[in-house]
């Protein structure tokens, strides 16, 4: 999942970026959220620090601060090298200090143009999915889940196990940041993984690169989140 942050001063026009960008990510079913919108460069810069995720980041360039949208991009990657930075300013001139600030931004949207900064808005969130989907398939192995014509793809090191659902045909996905239910039974998933994914009990296929700690006595599997699940007397042995 990709985090979203907006840094601009300006109240009124934050609220319309922030809500442009919601509107989309809703309507195109994107497999991203919202993570925070600030007026203040170095709060945004504090959640950076600790998002775990890669980011898209809309910075507005004058930010009425010590710290401008271009410092602010400097100081972005060297904690998310990976991120895609906006520019949305109503300063077009200013594009050359991206060179000078070494910053790689994706894009410029310019605020004079609403209908044009929402078109633009979209083709970067929409590119943005894209490159970061190809880097990732890339540089990762990847678990891609279709639910509703939307895809979700999550690195295999995100995830701690599959478990069979209440609902019928269904499995539930353990993963770093979030639990997603779809259509699929263990039996398929098996056949689909690699090595690295074991069945420890007919109602669980678990990650054991994951795995904190084993209780043999008591057939538990503890995992580095902090979850746990079960594990059969009879694949205990091969597990």
């Amino acid at each position: 999942m990709l985090n979203i942050f907006v840094c601009e001063d300006n109240a009124a026009q934050r609220r319309t970026i922030v809500q442009t960008i919601q509107n989309i990510v809703m309507v195109e079913e994107l497999d991203m959220q919202l993570v925070l919108d600030a007026e203040d460069p170095y709060t945004l810069l504090e959640k950076v620090k600790t998002s775990q995720n890669t980011g898209i980041y809309f910075l507005d360039i004058d930010l009425n601060s010590s710290m401008n949208g271009m410092k602010l991009a400097q100081q972005i990657r060297l904690f998310d090298p990976r991120g895609f930075i906006i520019f949305i300013t109503a300063h077009s001139e200013l594009s050359y200090m991206t060179f000078q600030y070494r910053v790689e931004a994706m894009d410029f949207v310019l605020k004079d143009n609403p209908a044009e900064a929402e078109v633009k808005i979209k083709e970067c969130l929409l590119n943005a999915l894209e490159r970061y989907t190809l880097q990732t398939n890339k540089t990762h192995k990847v678990y891609t889940i279709e639910i509703g014509g939307r895809k979700i793809s999550i690195e295999h090191d995100d995830i701690f196990f599959f478990e069979t659902s209440s609902n019928i045909h269904k499995v539930i996905l353990h993963a770093k940041d979030r639990q997603i239910e779809f259509t699929s039974t263990l039996k398929e998933l098996t056949s689909t993984l690699d090595g690295n994914f074991v069945r420890c009990h007919r109602s669980f296929l678990i990650n054991k690169n994951n795995i904190k700690e084993i209780d043999s006595k008591n057939r538990i599997i503890y995992f580095t989140n902090g979850e746990n699940c079960l594990m059969s007397t009879r694949m205990m042995k091969d597990l």
